[in-house]
């Protein structure tokens, strides 16, 4: 039987495109099981671990079955973590480029207001953290009269985190007419007793754990004292020499101490935790992803559906508090069925943790030696080497389609009466041009941002910079990138 494509699904041709653009070529698992369902407008409950591709799973669909015409809401999606909220934000404005659905990212430690704007522009779909979505649906900033699609994306990682009752909040003042997907790593009873009170007859779908199977990871633990810890992660480091590692610690002391130590020896590394400043945490991660360094040192808040290719190896510093985590610190490697290693650290007072990981996860985990100096010694030259050439930058999937996409700003908005009908039968008369070229425009009180599609961005910039938009000369410079 020939491989599925994306284009055999009955997705419009907008969808298709933009897929291309991405380098999306056959579907995942996840993504075969569940868009032909959600295609079907029917009540999903999905077990899927990290790194499967659920997000463009219900992402594609939803991209597809969302009415651009409707100014209000019709999609919301609710994630633990402010990293997460952004990244599928990301990833949905992506792939409903060529439809021009606007999608929203709304979290805390952001200001209100800015998002109350937005909120009051024309919005498809809205991302957000339980906390502020909340926030917004109780102060009457974020209109849900026409939400027809709610997705719970890492379910599990909501109850871990204390905002369940905040979930439920939430659905209890949504339309009951809507259909409801639920994804999660992990089924605890609370989350099935949440699909069973709020989801109509849903879908069942399961993706084996093959990121839990040592065919795609291989899962060590090195036995060591608490004092000895950073020598010991110096002697991996130099033994397995990785590409791009995550090194996971449980505190934010330990993240910022093993970071410090790290940084000493001129290894190519960051740090991510929740004391950053949000905005920092984002720029380190997008570093991250590029490829502008090889090791990351993290606490569990990076843990979670942070999308990056190729990370070769994780290594649990400390073992995490709780079982759950160490499947979703060791699915950070191993994804989209690359093969991955990862190594714990276990001091003798971790044995009870350790032994409640190995009943989770359903197999023993090799009890590996630490490198022998022999064996140090014999590596250090490739591993030096390694550090003198320097990373190596990745090619993001995103690339392809966001160099031919250039966001123009305009210094007009409401308050000079301005829609975006306006700016499309302005932009659309430019010789060259047509409405398809134009993307997601946003109009603001005093600026309006509209993506220009297609690499018509340089042309379009040059010709508005001396036509009027409704009678009214407007400045326009290039815009930061979406």
């Amino acid at each position: 039987m020939s491989e599925m494509k994306f284009a055999d699904y009955a997705l419009s041709e907008e969808i298709v495109r933009a897929l291309e653009s991405l380098g999306y070529e056959t579907p995942t698992e996840v993504q075969r099981e569940v868009i032909p369902v959600a295609l079907g407008k029917q009540d999903l409950v999905v077990k899927s671990q990290t790194g499967s591709g659920k997000t463009a799973a219900y992402g594609i669909p939803l991209c597809e079955l969302v009415d651009w015409n409707e100014n209000k809401p019709q999609v919301l999606v609710l994630t633990p973590t402010r990293e997460l909220a952004l990244q599928v934000n990301e990833d949905i404005t992506n792939i409903g480029r060529f439809k021009r659905i606007k999608s929203m990212a709304v979290y805390g430690k952001a200001p209100f207001h800015i998002q109350r704007a937005e909120l009051k522009q024309r919005t498809h779909m809205v991302v957000g953290t339980p906390g502020r979505v909340h926030d917004h649906i109780e102060r009457g900033t974020l209109p849900i009269e026409r939400i027809q699609y709610l997705v719970i994306d890492e379910a599990d990682e909501m109850l871990n985190m204390g905002f369940i009752e905040q979930v439920q909040a939430i659905i209890e003042q949504l339309p009951n007419d809507r259909v409801t997907m639920l994804f999660s790593a992990t089924f605890p009873a609370d989350i099935a007793k949440l699909s069973h009170k709020y989801m109509h007859e849903p879908a069942q779908v399961e993706i084996k754990a093959a990121g839990l199977t040592t065919a795609t990871i291989e899962h060590s633990v090195i036995e060591v004292k608490e004092s000895d810890k950073f020598a010991l992660l110096k002697d991996v480091m130099i033994v397995e020499n990785p590409d791009s590692c995550i090194i996971f610690c449980r505190t934010q002391e330990n993240v910022d101490h093993v970071f410090r130590q790290m940084a000493e020896l001129d290894y190519p590394c960051d740090r991510i935790h929740g004391g950053m400043e949000q905005d920092e945490r984002f720029e380190v991660m997008n570093a991250f992803r590029r490829g502008q360094f090889r090791y990351l040192i993290a606490t569990d808040v990076a843990a979670r559906g942070i999308d990056i290719t190729n990370i070769t190896h994780v290594i649990n510093f400390d073992i995490p508090l709780e079982k759950e985590s160490y499947v979703h610190r060791t699915g950070r490697t191993g994804r989209a069925g690359k093969t991955g290693k990862a190594i714990t650290f276990a001091a003798s007072k971790d044995a009870r943790r350790l032994a409640e990981i190995e009943s989770y996860i359903g197999f023993a985990i090799h009890k590996a030696k630490a490198p022998s100096e022999e064996a140090v010694d014999l590596r250090r030259e490739a591993f030096e080497e390694k550090l003198n050439i320097g990373p190596e930058l990745k090619k993001d999937k995103r690339e392809q389609l966001n160099k031919q996409i250039m966001k123009l700003n305009f210094n007009g908005g409401k308050k000079k009466k301005l829609r975006a009908v306006d700016f499309v039968g302005t932009i659309a008369k430019i010789e060259g041009v047509s409405a398809d070229d134009i993307g997601i425009i946003t109009i603001l009180d005093n600026v309006t941002d509209v993506e220009i599609l297609n690499g018509k961005g340089s042309l379009v910039l040059e010709v508005m910079r001396n036509t009027t938009v409704k009678g009214k000369q407007l400045k326009v410079r290039r815009g930061n990138k979406s």
